[in-house]
């Protein structure tokens, strides 16, 4: 054959067998027998090893594996990957519906899916072409782990019909439930531990370094999300299903697992058969998830700062295990926060081994009436950390002892504190309370914050100990020596952790705000915090009132910033940072204009000139307030074209003043 002939063929060959990985893999119907695929994909391998250079980057023959990956490569998202907010009754669904339908201009069509128990993946095409999958990581930014997704038989390769340019998948990677049977009938031949669930196993796979290794334990994968510019679709079900079309693995009305609902009753019918037909599904699901259909309205409806406000996810009812509680011990993070944890006998519970439970606080344990010796029921409801939820009270001992919340520092013998309101209690002595004094130098070293690597918690500890240092401040006043002086610390490691301190005053500002570990200020407060004030030092002396007149700052996290402000400790350790050179104000930000002066605008329906975020950005550059309902303290609504009538209506009735896009952009001209 001519080498013109040889491409031919391989290109017809990998069309092929990608057709019939389709056929057996999506669409669960084999047009050929495993032997005959086999020999097209010898065929295949034989052509490619002898003429690599006709071969295609996402060959059918990538299946297999083989890619050694040392280190996978952080990517960040070009759509965050948002977690769902929880609910465990229909009194919680139907509380989230009403307030979906106050904040609506016409009434919401809503999709139910099943809440796959996987491991969540982003993966990215152009031009038909497997170009990278993406883990979640931690919604910004996750991990390349492309080479082990190719693996996966059920996710196409080469895209079919008439597909977007370039877009986003997202779905869920998952272990079918006979393969993990398989798998750990395999372990028990070889004499190895049982692996506990499948979505650990899952999750485990696929960080294996060797993505040969993955293409053998049989990965599958449901897709069902779209995300890309321009994609014209009106609505969630109509993408999913496009989808499917596309050679995606996707959840379809026939099999039940997706379905469009018009009302309550609906939502409610699917969930309650999913509760009672999950057993049945060759894969495991904990729970459904329940979005609004339509994305103009999900447009509408927004975020907040961790979830989308259009969906939610209704979890099923969690297995439980009763045993005996033996104690409770108290822990105290680095805010200070005391959190109560019950000791038990051990049990096995969702697959794993459970020795200890989250009371969380001190009206759990009054309202469950623990004593001592009790048998408690165990839950792992949507929790990392099991927690109980029940006392099977008929087997209490004789005399048993009621747990008595404490009510002095476990660690440093303080007495404890607990605002109003609240409902923790926390030790005040944060400057002295060993705890809480290595917990805030481990946050702020943490990825999230100044991300210095080379410390950890052990050589924090060792620190401590040595009394080299007792707040966050110190890192940066540690020599070579302080370091190579540390048991088990050698050249190379003292040298790593000292370049590391240093970088780490390359960290943006937002970031350090963050690391200072202020209560009730996590990541996304400090982002807006730090981009609002610009500088430390405004942001120090703010007051209440201009601080609850933030976005999404309410009084708690107000409070709690003056109140770490006013200390003169806190005042002394930024002091030291600032002249070690740390990052206390953002470079180059965009202008903050006075041009709107405070006022509050409402934005509805699509416009010409500008999308609807960078009309809210050029609010907030022009120094005014966005909200996504219209009140009495509305300015002005905004309105695009097909704005909705409930919004024209309700603003006309409260005297809002109503601008179009052009005269918007004439404001601020």
């Amino acid at each position: 054959m001519s080498k013109e002939e040889i491409k031919k063929k391989i290109q017809a060959l990998s069309e092929e067998l990608n057709k019939h990985n389709h056929a057996y893999y999506v669409l669960s119907a084999p047009t050929i027998s495993d032997f005959e695929f086999d020999q097209l994909l010898k065929e295949l391998e034989r052509l490619e090893k002898e003429h690599p250079e006709f071969a295609f980057d996402n060959s059918p023959t990538k299946r297999v594996g083989g890619d050694i990956t040392e280190n996978f490569e952080k990517v960040t998202h070009i759509y965050p990957m948002l977690s769902l907010s929880n609910s465990y009754s229909k009194e919680e669904i139907i509380d989230w519906e009403n307030r979906i339908k106050k904040l609506s201009e016409t009434a919401p069509t809503y999709v139910c899916e099943l809440k796959y128990d996987g491991v969540a993946i982003g993966i990215r095409y152009n031009n038909g072409q497997f170009d990278k999958a993406v883990t979640r990581g931690d919604g910004t930014q996750g991990e390349d782990v492309s080479a082990n997704v190719r693996t996966i038989k059920s996710i196409p390769l080469q895209l079919q019909g008439n597909y977007p340019e370039q877009f986003e998948i997202r779905g869920e990677i998952f272990f079918p439930l006979k393969r993990f049977e398989e798998l750990n009938r395999q372990r028990i031949e070889q004499g190895e531990p049982l692996y506990a669930n499948p979505r650990n196993t899952a999750s485990g796979t696929l960080k294996q370094q060797n993505s040969s290794k993955v293409a053998e334990r049989g990965l599958d994968c449901l897709l069902y999300g779209v995300y890309g510019d321009n994609l014209n679709f009106e609505n969630h079900s109509q993408a999913v299903a496009k989808a499917g079309n596309w050679g995606f693995k996707v959840p379809t009305e026939k099999q039940n697992y997706i379905r469009v609902c018009q009302n309550i009753d609906e939502i409610m019918d699917f969930i309650t058969y999913w509760d009672t037909e999950r057993k049945n599904l060759p894969f495991e699901i904990d729970g459904i998830v329940v979005k609004v259909d339509n994305y103009r309205q999900q447009d509408e409806l927004g975020f907040t700062a961790k979830s989308p406000r259009w969906a939610i996810a209704y979890k099923f009812k969690a297995e439980t295990a009763e045993t005996i509680l033996e104690e409770v011990t108290y822990q105290v993070g680095r805010t200070g926060a005391i959190t109560p944890v019950a000791n038990l006998q051990a049990v096995l519970l969702a697959g794993t081994t459970v020795k200890r439970a989250s009371l969380h606080n001190q009206d759990q344990i009054e309202k469950l009436d623990l004593h001592l010796g009790d048998s408690v029921y165990v839950e792992k409801g949507g929790e990392i950390i099991p927690k109980i939820v029940g006392v099977n009270v008929d087997k209490r001992p004789a005399n048993a002892e009621v747990v008595k919340f404490i009510e002095r520092c476990p660690e440093c013998d303080h007495e404890l504190l607990r605002k109003e309101g609240e409902a923790q209690h926390y030790c005040p002595n944060e400057m002295g309370c060993s705890p809480q004094i290595r917990g805030k130098i481990e946050h702020f070293i943490s990825r999230k914050a100044l991300d210095i690597d080379g410390l950890g918690p052990e050589t924090i500890d060792l620190l401590y100990q040595n009394k080299l240092i007792k707040n966050y401040a110190d890192l940066f006043d540690l020599s070579f020596d302080d370091f190579y002086d540390l048991e088990r610390m050698a050249d190379k490691s003292a040298n790593n952790a000292i370049q590391s301190i240093a970088s780490s005053k390359e960290v943006p500002f937002e970031r350090v705000l963050f690391g200072l570990g202020i209560r009730h200020v996590g990541e996304t407060v400090a982002k807006k915090l730090a981009r609002h004030f610009v500088h430390i030092d405004k942001l120090q002396n703010a007051d209440l009132e201009s601080l609850i007149a933030i976005d999404e700052i309410g009084e708690k996290i107000a409070e709690s910033l003056i109140d770490f402000f006013s200390k003169e400790e806190n005042k002394e350790i930024i002091e030291r940072l600032k002249q070690h050179g740390l990052q206390f104000e953002i470079n180059n930000p965009v202008e903050i204009k006075e041009t709107l002066n405070n006022q509050t605008f409402v934005i509805s329906g699509v416009f010409k000139n500008v999308s609807r975020n960078e009309l809210k950005e050029l609010i907030e550059q022009n120094g005014g307030k966005n909200t996504g309902s219209i009140s009495s303290k509305t300015n002005y609504l905004v309105a695009g074209e097909n704005m909705g009538p409930a919004k024209l209506a309700k603003a006309e009735k409260l005297g809002v003043k109503i601008i179009s896009e052009d005269e918007f952009l004439e404001m601020i001209k």
